[in-house]
């Protein structure tokens, strides 16, 4: 039987303001690596202060995929992101470079390493439509539908995440088939050492609240002001994100800046804590390492340079 070589893959996960961007490019300098982004709201154009996306110094670093590939107006959903991810990091292998997969989107992460095949099915504007008026009048008896036709959604999507109930919603009316059922698993051709960061929850959401405050500082609410200019509106999904949405009744006259900011800062805490959902110390098989060990960067290298030493089982 023939035997082919896996490729030798380090991830990077960790809630949000963790430091996984600094580890990630201390990493990728020390071993020749190059960085796919597992960040959703890194993806998008003129979106950079209020999604911390590396600086330009970070990216003269170390070479990144998948951060500014689409415009506010687009979405690259789950499926486009795997064609993606999986392309760089064999165009990375092939040049001879580690690739690394770093990010916090835990859904993203978890789909590319356990080898989800997510159906490319197209959306359908006015079913979306309708769903999403019902998610504001009656959210909870769309998880009900929802559930009604394909009980196994239970197990891998939040109720409270109403833009996914709506695609499983949609996906399942469109093709008549559960969602659940079309979200086969392949296992990918990787080799893959999985690295996490995490801190004491109080000393990380105090990190949190620094990033937010950075960002407005940096000016995030000219860049809100830009893409509303650009006509960018607040129904894009794009704009829903963590850091953009709360801006949205501010604009409006609603609500005043010191508002605002807090809204950001106990969102970006709730966020955390859906993030550990994903990405649980003490579980699976990812190795923890506390964002303020001074001997991070240290332990974490000697970590990847044992599991590049050691060349692993073939796949057949």
């Amino acid at each position: 039987m023939a035997h082919t070589r896996r490729i030798p893959l380090v991830t990077i996960v960790g809630p949000t303001a963790v430091g996984k961007t600094a580890l990630g490019i201390a990493l990728a300098e020390a071993f020749g690596g190059e960085i796919v982004s597992a960040d959703s709201r890194q993806f998008y154009r003129q979106m950079t202060i209020g999604t911390a996306k590396p600086t330009p110094d970070e990216l003269a670093r170390a070479r990144h995929h998948l951060i500014d590939i689409a415009d506010p107006d687009e979405t690259v959903g789950l499926a486009q992101f795997l064609d993606l991810a999986h392309a760089a990091i064999r165009d990375i292998d092939a040049r001879g470079c580690l690739p690394f997969v770093v990010g916090g989107t835990g859904q993203y992460v978890r789909a590319l390493l356990e080898g989800w095949q997510v159906p490319e099915v197209p959306p359908d504007p006015a079913l979306r439509d309708a769903l999403t008026r019902q998610t504001e009048s009656d959210p909870d008896g769309l998880w009900a539908r929802l559930l009604e036709l394909d009980p196994e959604v239970a197990g891998f999507i939040d109720p409270r995440n109403l833009r996914r109930v709506v695609r499983a919603l949609e996906v399942t009316l469109v093709t008549g088939k559960p969602f659940s059922s079309l979200r086969r698993r392949v296992p990918p051709p990787y080799r893959t050492l999985r690295l996490g960061l995490t801190l004491e929850r109080t000393a990380l959401y105090a990190r949190a609240d620094a990033r937010v405050d950075t960002m407005i500082a940096a000016g995030l609410a000219e860049e809100l002001t830009r893409l509303l200019a650009a006509g960018y509106d607040w129904s894009l999904p794009a704009m829903s994100a963590l850091g953009y949405a709360q801006w949205q009744p501010y604009f409006a006259g609603e609500a005043t800046l010191p508002a605002v900011v807090e809204r950001i800062k106990l969102d970006t805490h709730a966020y955390i804590r859906r993030q550990y959902a994903w990405f649980r110390p003490g579980r699976g098989d990812v190795i923890w390492y506390d964002a303020s060990d001074p001997d991070l960067i240290a332990r974490a290298s000697q970590t990847v340079a044992t599991f590049l030493a050691s060349p692993g089982p073939a796949r057949s």
